[in-house]
């Protein structure tokens, strides 16, 4: 595989599209479009040690629930299951990013960070977004009064019992990492 070319589409303050010419393993010319949060003319130079966003995932010590959102979601046309989330600053620690981020959308505080993860890819098909998991307690009473006017979210709090149930309602949309964090909690009450 090798990239030929490669040129922005639109330039729109925060996602992109681009479209690449490369040759595949057989040296066929293909062409392939993807979105991307980089403001570069190129985003395949971009470090990608570096993440664009934070999905925070709370648990509330004092509820012992896990925190999840409703929000609503343009591309869907609907509302989804998912994890407070945000895009982090320039110059923005992830912990940061996420402090702030679980404040806007759940007037939620973190108390401690459990576990980060690394950049990570949820969709490459589509885009080069990262995002890097940020696994957190949290404490709090749940306020949506911070959120941006562009914002639609209800805060829920649900045990390992409500997990379970969520899951099994096939008129829910989930996001995949939600999904997968919430089916963990539903068979192991851990996060």
């Amino acid at each position: 595989m090798k990239i030929n070319n490669v040129k922005k589409i639109t330039n729109y303050q925060y996602l992109n599209l681009f479209s690449v010419k490369y040759k595949d393993r057989v040296n066929c010319e293909k062409e392939w479009i993807f979105s991307s949060r980089s403001k570069s003319l190129n985003p395949l130079e971009k470090d990608y040690t570096i993440p664009d966003a934070v999905v925070i995932v709370p648990f509330h010590t004092q509820e012992k629930k896990l925190v999840v959102i409703k929000e609503f979601r343009v591309a869907l046309g609907g509302y989804q299951y998912g994890f407070p989330a945000g895009l982090i600053d320039k110059g923005e620690a992830v912990e940061q990013a996420g402090q702030r981020e679980l404040f806007e959308e759940t007037g939620l505080s973190i108390t401690k960070v459990l576990q980060k993860s690394p950049a990570i890819f949820s969709s490459s098909g589509m885009t080069d977004e990262s995002i890097c998991l940020l696994f957190v307690e949290c404490k709090g009473k749940p306020s949506n009064r911070f959120n941006e006017a562009s914002e639609d979210i209800e805060i829920i709090m649900i045990s390992k019992e409500q997990a379970l149930n969520i899951l099994k309602d096939s008129q829910i949309k989930f996001d995949v990492k939600s999904w997968i964090i919430l089916n963990n909690f539903a068979l192991h009450g851990v996060i």
